[in-house]
């Protein structure tokens, strides 16, 4: 019987993996607490992961809806108050280098879906203030705070900014009067986080194995393939990597009955195909990356972009067309 292989999409992948309580308070427990187990898994619910707002303005009116990148994961914990968010990166290869600027987007958004609710409540003046109607919030009205981690499962190291101060041209002498925003990164590929859940060490220690480019590629999958056989992850852990990395798995590579879900040879072949899968992957979005860049730098029509991307990488109009949305505004 052929195999079959199945191309797993980041967001998909990632979210059904944080959707589990126990993985999602343990990972914020790392990242906020150093590990302390504050949040309970058991505190923790699933909000709407879309976020839209109205913008008002005198001459017209317009919607923004915010979606977060890869996965958008919101829990609220009912004990603290607190919306925590886990936001994720769709494009793995890439750093995004506004991000503290859209963090922030992201956040007003779902602060202005709160005041929008609240707001609800005042049709009329009856027991409030002036002031009080006029802001549609009363002065003793409280938001929820949200707090907001960005995930990065880039292989390249991060030298993005991590604040809204990173992104400005700001004299030193008035720095201190420009309001800045910093955002909570995590790097997959290499950090500190003090984990408990078997599943999120499994995850991490994969990711920091496969994304590592300080060492031979043949060696990281010797790694990672040594540590599959030691550890024996879970099927959802090795699916998210999977997802993380953006690669194929193989349907077939599951043996139904066994007391572990893989078996080694199967796993290990899986392990590798990520790992190679992942630098031919990367390789072409290089070559796709200079073919558009070149293309611009000597003016040609994005036809002719596209066109000379389907013929020297041999691909299809449609993923052509992928890889010029992608890679145009930074060439441009």
């Amino acid at each position: 019987m052929a195999k079959t292989t199945q191309h797993l999409k980041p967001d998909i992948a990632l979210k059904n993996y944080w959707r589990d309580n126990d993985r999602f308070a343990d990972f914020f427990n790392a990242v906020l607490f150093q590990g302390k187990q504050i949040i309970r898994p058991d505190e923790l619910e699933d909000l709407d992961t879309e976020e839209s707002s109205i913008i008002e303005h005198k001459k017209y009116t317009e919607s923004i809806q915010a979606s977060r990148d890869t996965i958008k994961i919101r829990k609220k914990s009912t004990a603290f108050g607190i919306e925590f968010v886990m936001l994720g990166k769709e494009s793995q290869a890439h750093i995004h280098y506004a991000m503290p600027m859209r963090v922030m987007g992201y956040d007003y958004a779902a602060y202005k879906k709160q005041y929008d609710s609240n707001a609800q409540k005042y049709q009329t003046s009856d027991g409030m203030e002036p002031d009080e109607f006029l802001s549609r919030m009363k002065k003793t009205d409280k938001f929820t705070p949200v707090i907001t981690v960005v995930v990065y499962y880039g292989e390249n190291e991060w030298d993005g900014a991590t604040s809204l101060h990173d992104m400005l041209r700001i004299p030193a002498e008035i720095a201190a009067y420009v309001n800045d925003y910093k955002i909570i990164l995590v790097e997959a590929r290499k950090n500190e986080l003090v984990l408990h859940n078997t599943n999120n060490v499994d995850f991490f220690n994969l990711l920091a194995i496969l994304l590592n480019k300080d060492i031979p590629r043949n060696k990281a999958r010797q790694k990672a393939i040594l540590y599959d056989n030691k550890h024996k992850p879970d099927k959802s852990v090795i699916t998210a990597v999977a997802g993380a990395t953006n690669s194929r798995i193989s349907l077939d590579t599951f043996e139904k009955g066994a007391d572990h879900m893989f078996m080694d040879s199967c796993t290990s072949s899986f392990l590798r195909s990520i790992a190679e899968e992942g630098i031919a992957k990367g390789k072409i979005e290089g070559r796709a990356q200079g073919i558009i860049e070149l293309g611009y730098e000597v003016h040609l029509s994005e036809d002719d972009i596209l066109e000379r991307l389907q013929r020297k990488l041999n691909v299809s109009i449609q993923t052509a067309q992928e890889y010029l949305n992608n890679f145009k505004k930074t060439a441009q």
